[in-house]
């Protein structure tokens, strides 16, 4: 498959991040070759994969595509290289296409879903954010709030639904749907529900408490 023979190693930030994800991404990824979808297309087409699904895969390859981040705090740590492949699926069922690899062999894999969602493909279709924007927001604010917090609480199973929400409100740019952030006064609070869900394992329900913030440290400016 041909890549990219020359890129930079440093990547630039797509456009819709906030400042800090966009400092995320350029200061600490690294942009490797990616595949050229295009050269896919007839395979796909032939496969029965509709045009726009191969168009949705492509887009994202170009924004996406050969960009590797840091591990994320859970999901052990997400894609190794954020990099699209074949479009899976029906127009049933919709259509979903790989998000990029993992990083060690896992029960589930990395999907863009029908709306863009970016979820896992467990025993049931999982969206975590919204886009893959959320996803990248969300890893730059663990980042974030891991250098600053003055201590970091981590919680599972039942512990995390008896946490007191009261007072917090949602981080709007992590996009959350089964993952969220959520912003207190002095604290940040980050929800994984995804394997949970994505499973029907109540067990594997987590939270990550990051406390003793401030305004810089809630990433508020």
């Amino acid at each position: 498959m041909t890549t990219d023979s020359r890129v930079p190693l440093t990547p630039q930030a797509p456009e819709g991040l906030s400042r800090r994800a966009r400092y995320f991404v350029e200061a600490h990824g690294l942009r490797v070759p990616r595949r050229n979808l295009t050269l896919c297309r007839a395979v796909w087409l032939e496969r029965g994969i509709p045009a726009a699904e191969i168009d949705r895969a492509v887009a994202f390859q170009e924004c996406w595509g050969g960009i590797a981040l840091p591990p994320a705090p859970a999901y052990e740590g997400g894609p190794r290289v954020l990099e699209a492949d074949a479009p899976e699926g029906s127009a049933a069922d919709g259509w979903r296409f790989p998000a990029g690899g993992c990083r060690v062999s896992m029960a589930h894999g990395f999907m863009i879903g029908p709306g863009g969602e970016f979820g896992i493909d467990a025993d049931r279709w999982t969206p975590l954010h919204a886009s893959t924007e959320g996803w990248v927001e969300a890893l730059a604010l663990a980042d974030h709030a891991g250098y600053w917090a003055k201590i970091i609480t981590k919680i599972k199973g039942s512990a995390v639904e008896g946490l007191d929400l009261d007072g917090f409100e949602p981080v709007p740019e992590v996009q959350g749907l089964a993952d969220a952030w959520w912003r207190g006064k002095d604290s940040l609070i980050a929800v994984y529900r995804g394997e949970a869900s994505g499973f029907d394992a109540p067990h594997c329900l987590r939270a990550h408490i990051y406390g003793g913030l401030d305004a810089w440290g809630l990433g508020c400016t």
